[in-house]
């Protein structure tokens, strides 16, 4: 398909223009105009991008892209390589990052969930990008819960607070969503999970009586990818595939 229909449909189908975002959301680097494979990812890393080059893929697709508000816009170093694999073999780059997180199906707070068997019931914090609902054995313990993410990411998460509290009502935000603890608290979340953890994080586990889990950044937000890569596949036709890098955060 034509690289701008399927920028166009993304944008659509992940509602871009409805967010506040601090980076651009669809196209960030213009490749060929006709697109047949698509590789999907977390971030465009170089690995990703020569990943991409060596499977002979026309656009890469991911949730953290580049150009973020507040960095330098200098074109050196890693951003020269990166841009120049990019640019030197004329793949293109897409990246989703809130329309990634918030999409109701195919967003990483809903695939996370889905993975996690957990139920969402309702949305809290800025621009509803938290969730909140019942997990999959309501009544668990937050210690057993930790063990659950541990098996099924693959990964020890970090639990601080309270671990023989019962979880009735469980709150999530994948990636670095540390700063809704406490909204996550206000709207009656017995537990709250994210990806990453901050020095006041433990302090308001311990003074609320919720504890915090801290299952990874990209342990967490590789699944919306995943499926959006499903997604091309089965909707749009492309050969798509997801190509989960090794990162231990």
């Amino acid at each position: 398909m034509q690289l701008s229909a399927l920028h166009n449909h993304l944008d659509e189908l992940l509602e871009v223009a409805r967010l506040r975002d601090y980076c651009p959301n669809g196209l960030q680097v213009e490749g060929r105009a006709e697109v047949s494979k698509v590789l999907c990812g977390v971030t465009a890393s170089q690995a990703l991008l020569d990943a991409a080059v060596a499977g002979g893929y026309d656009a890469i697709v991911v949730h953290h892209g580049y150009f973020w508000r507040g960095e330098d816009g200098r074109v050196v170093g890693m951003r020269k390589r990166r841009l120049a694999t990019l640019l030197g073999h004329d793949i293109s780059l897409l990246a989703y990052h809130l329309p990634l997180d918030v999409h109701p199906q195919l967003g990483n707070n809903a695939q996370f969930a889905a993975v996690m068997g957990w139920k969402g019931e309702g949305r809290f914090a800025d621009q509803e990008l938290g969730w909140i609902g019942v997990p999959e054995t309501v009544g668990v313990t937050a210690s057993a819960l930790a063990a659950d993410i541990a098996e099924r990411l693959a990964r020890p998460p970090l639990l601080v607070g309270d671990g023989a509290r019962k979880v009735r009502r469980i709150a999530w935000c994948t990636g670095g969503a540390q700063g809704y603890f406490e909204q996550a608290v206000l709207a009656g979340a017995d537990l709250y999970v994210s990806g990453e953890i901050s020095e006041q994080t433990t302090h308001i586990a311990r003074e609320s009586g919720v504890p915090y889990i801290a299952a990874g950044h990209h342990a967490t937000e590789r699944y919306g990818p995943r499926a959006l890569a499903d997604y091309l596949g089965a909707e749009l036709g492309l050969k798509a595939t997801f190509l989960d890098l090794p990162n231990p955060v």
